[in-house]
């Protein structure tokens, strides 16, 4: 028989132990039963429990139109999942690309880590900038396979025209985790670099995003 929440002692209820403790006490499967509807007999701390079986960071990296397959949950409950996940990466990013200027590319890796780290596929994207190095505008361009990122520099600079852009900083994720500069990185860098001379478009930096870590060309002196 199962045992439902609302028969457990009330400062054992994940919901009542955020209202009474703060959310800071609850352990992940409680946060991630807060969130949750019961289903099929099971409590919402089974059912988080169950979409928690690979770790918190397998969760946060799995697409979310998986999680009912993968874990049985409902697509609502899936659905629920996937929203929070996405708010906090919404809401590191957001913070970091505000009105001030940007004075060192570095700030904006690691939130962008937040963003793109748990991703499974590369992806390559700029954040735009103007004359005084205030974001215009990030842009999200391509999506690529797993291990690679075929995308032109055309398209990277067209969008900086569009834009009115001074600047630009280009970022991409591995997948792998490791963020070391591959030959085709380095390649890629050196031809927008020399592309966006022509256009008066300044490439400040790449960033390289891995799993908790990133890298800087600029700074590893590679552009």
């Amino acid at each position: 028989m199962t045992t439902r929440i609302a028969d457990m002692p009330l400062d054992e209820q994940p919901r009542e132990r955020l209202a009474r403790h703060g959310v800071e006490t609850l352990s992940d499967a409680e946060l991630v039963s807060v969130v949750l509807t019961a289903s099929r007999g099971r409590t919402t701390l089974d059912v988080a429990r169950s979409v928690l079986s690979d770790g918190l960071l397998a969760l946060a990296r799995r697409d979310w139109r998986t999680y009912t397959r993968v874990t049985g949950i409902g697509e609502a409950n899936a659905s629920k999942i996937a929203a929070s996940f996405e708010l906090g990466r919404r809401s590191v990013i957001r913070e970091a690309i505000a009105d001030d200027p940007v004075h060192d590319p570095l700030t904006l890796a690691r939130t962008l880590m937040v963003r793109y780290s748990h991703h499974v596929q590369e992806c390559l994207g700029a954040i735009y900038l103007d004359a005084k190095n205030r974001v215009i505008r990030e842009r999200e361009i391509y999506i690529g396979t797993l291990n690679s990122a075929t995308v032109s520099t055309r398209d990277v600079l067209r969008f900086a025209l569009d834009d009115h852009a001074a600047s630009v900083i280009v970022f991409h994720n591995h997948p792998s985790g490791d963020p070391a500069p591959s030959a085709d990185d380095l390649l890629f860098t050196r031809k927008l670099e020399e592309a966006g001379k022509a256009l008066g478009i300044d490439v400040i930096d790449h960033l390289i995003l891995g799993r908790n870590r990133y890298a800087s060309l600029k700074q590893r002196g590679m552009m």
